[in-house]
């Protein structure tokens, strides 16, 4: 039994790894895949006579696909063992210790990048050859599109390098590329790539270069591979301050710590902010600092014993779809989502993931009982990636949009050249008056506190309200001795509502819930009426002329606009006090930070964020919510956070309060 389990081990390895390496196109997550590979690790350290040469524990990859002209790479690419937890560096710390005679001098750290490892090979300088990694001893030849990644050099900087030496790093797409590609692809119609890794991947091994040219790809180099009569290096964070003197982008987080505590907190901190960074990592690569101390450490058949991968925990994974249904969200919009097996993915348990709308259930052929492919990254909303159609028993049950909505029982409709079923029944249906209601009060909309959708499910219920305006009006008696409601509770919701009278009218827009109004076309509609009436009575033409508005958002808006029930809802909102208004700006120059990018951090004194960035834009900047080489400022307020870092990483100007007050009069100097 134990050697038909190993040959069946190799087997689905040997497929699933195909599907990885070769075809980009995986069938289970990186974790299943491990799991299987240290399943088969532990039988085959058992029983040694059950090793087999072309086991997968034996080699580092696999063999190259027959797309592109097969490369040896003048020094093999290793692949590196890894650890899951703290025990577990400890435990590769000790066996640093007894094969140097001492602990290591220090150690480098980087974020581990989710993408495609490749090798660069530069000659006096120029760019020769791109390779992908491969089985490790050879890749494909990828030199056509690996020149148009705008951010590998073709020709290093300065004047003295090597006659031949070979970087490695490892191609990426960002997650901003990431969505713009899934949008394209949709709207022409193509399938969506499941991940950025995949998407670098497939991008990169295209026929036409010019595909991939258009796909942003960038690069992080992580390491020099070899080199013919370098500069002398004593220490691998040195060798990457060279690098990155020739013009070789390195990464920025990259760090060196004396000591394995450096590193815990290190592996603690990018955990945390490995959804802040814009670009997927799936853990941290660590390795002895000391180049001398690599030497003397050396190489398993493998993988490098200087170096290791912290793994961070999975958000993939794989259980069984038990039911798809449907939510009404707050314009109507009928959203299908899988009802799952419980599955401990992203650090939480997942329950429920949704799959975005009825195109996408057909397009990705998700079935009820489909084993299937469950991500959840950070605090985004678990999604299903897709099936496992080799798992299919054939009881699988193909799912279709049901023809009335299962809150309110009125017809789902879906209009014409939109990818969105809608319920037609309104505000009547309850599903859609409930999300509508939490929008409003959440922190994007009039960030009423205390008001979550267990409140709005009581109020409503009770029926104490039957419209956001009907908060406004509500009695505190009717909330008192009720269960979980006492004085403290009851006050504190009513100084919330109380205080959300006075939001800016930005606010009140986006609480609104107009389709394909934001919390951005908000404050560009606000500063340019600076009234909800002014806004409700302007023409679609007016509207259109805005930049940045265009002809849908401007349709949108009239629409909005023209619906009695949207009208008399404002009219309710001003008869019970709510601020429908901003007052026009005196003495301001609305061109004084054109072209200017500004991001704030931190706690204002006296000034709220929502003040702080209306001042900013009433004269013509723009306000965003993360550092890059783009921005030209970042205010710092008390108890800043991560943004702080970065800004003095990229060498982005950083100013006090006493600064931030002298731009808003003076401008931003150079």
């Amino acid at each position: 039994m134990t050697a038909k389990r190993a040959t069946d081990l190799r087997d689905q390895l040997r497929h699933h790894a195909y599907r990885y390496y070769v075809l980009d196109e995986p069938e289970i997550s990186d974790a299943e895949y491990d799991g299987l590979l240290h399943e088969l690790l532990a039988l085959e350290e058992a029983d040694p006579t059950l090793v087999t040469p072309d086991s997968p524990t034996q080699r580092v990859g696999i063999a190259v696909g027959d797309l592109f002209v097969e490369v040896t790479h003048r020094a093999r690419m290793f692949s590196l063992d890894n650890a899951e937890t703290g025990e577990d560096l400890a435990a590769w710390e000790g066996r640093l210790e007894r094969q140097l005679g001492r602990i290591p001098s220090g150690y480098a750290c980087e974020p581990k990048i989710d993408g495609l490892a490749i090798s660069l090979t530069y000659e006096d300088g120029s760019l020769t050859r791109g390779a992908t990694r491969g089985d490790g001893a050879t890749g494909e030849d990828v030199t056509a599109n690996i020149r148009t990644v705008s951010q590998i050099p073709l020709a290093l900087m300065g004047s003295e390098h090597p006659s031949v030496m070979e970087v490695r790093g490892e191609v990426y797409m960002s997650d901003a590329a990431f969505e713009d590609l899934n949008r394209s692809q949709a709207e022409a119609g193509e399938r969506l790539f499941v991940n950025p890794r995949n998407a670098a991947a497939g991008s990169l091994r295209q026929k036409d270069s010019a595909v991939t040219a258009s796909r942003r790809l960038g690069l992080w180099v992580y390491q020099l591979g070899m080199a013919e009569v370098g500069p002398p290096q004593t220490s691998h964070t040195g060798t990457l301050e060279w690098l990155g003197s020739t013009g070789l982008p390195v990464n920025p987080e990259s760090r060196h710590f004396d000591d394995l505590a450096g590193v815990v907190s290190y592996v603690e901190s990018m955990e945390r902010r490995r959804h802040d960074l814009g670009y997927q990592t799936d853990g941290v690569v660590i390795k002895v600092d000391d180049l001398a101390e690599q030497a003397e450490l050396g190489y398993t058949a493998k993988s490098p014993r200087w170096a290791i991968a912290y793994k961070f925990p999975p958000e993939e994974r794989t259980t069984i779809l038990k039911a798809i249904k449907v939510n009404v969200g707050r314009t109507g919009a009928v959203t299908p989502y899988a009802v799952l097996e419980p599955v401990f993915v992203g650090g939480a348990t997942v329950t429920n993931a949704t799959l975005h709308n009825a195109d996408e259930v057909a397009r990705k052929d998700v079935r009820v009982g489909d084993t299937v492919v469950v991500r959840r990254a950070g605090d985004v909303i678990p999604e299903v990636v897709g099936p496992v159609p080799s798992l299919r028993s054939g009881s699988e049950k193909k799912w279709r949009m049901p023809k009335r909505c299962p809150f309110c029982g009125n017809p789902i409709v879906r209009t014409e050249g939109e990818a969105v079923a809608r319920c037609t029944g309104g505000f009547e249906c309850p599903s859609r008056l409930r999300e509508h209601l939490f929008h409003f009060a959440g922190r994007g909309g009039m960030d009423i506190e205390h008001l979550g959708f267990k409140t709005v499910d009581l109020l409503l219920s009770e029926g104490l309200i039957h419209d956001a305006a009907d908060l406004f009006s509500l009695d505190a008696k009717d909330l008192l001795g009720r269960e979980g409601w006492g004085e403290v509770s009851v006050g504190n919701l009513m100084a919330a509502i109380d205080a959300a009278r006075d939001r800016p009218l930005a606010r009140v827009i986006t609480a609104l819930g107009i389709p394909l109004v934001g919390g951005t076309m908000a404050r560009l509609l606000a500063r340019r009426f600076r009234s909800l009436d002014a806004l409700v009575a302007a023409s679609e033409a007016e509207l259109a002329d805005l930049e940045g508005v265009g002809p849908e958002i401007a349709l949108s808006v009239v629409e909005w606009g023209a619906d009695s029930a949207n009208r008399g809802l404002v009219a309710k909102l001003a008869k019970a006090g709510v601020r429908l208004s901003d007052p026009e700006p005196e003495g301001v120059d609305t061109a004084l930070l054109a072209g200017v990018t500004v991001v704030l951090t931190g706690t204002l004194e006296g000034l709220s964020r929502d003040a702080a960035r209306a001042a900013i834009e009433d004269r013509g900047g723009k306000v965003t919510g993360s550092v890059s080489g783009r921005t030209s400022a970042v205010v710092e307020g008390a108890n800043p956070g991560s943004k702080l870092a970065k800004a003095e990483t990229l060498g982005v100007p950083v100013l006090d309060e006493a600064g931030f007050a002298l731009m808003l009069e003076e401008g931003l100097s150079d």
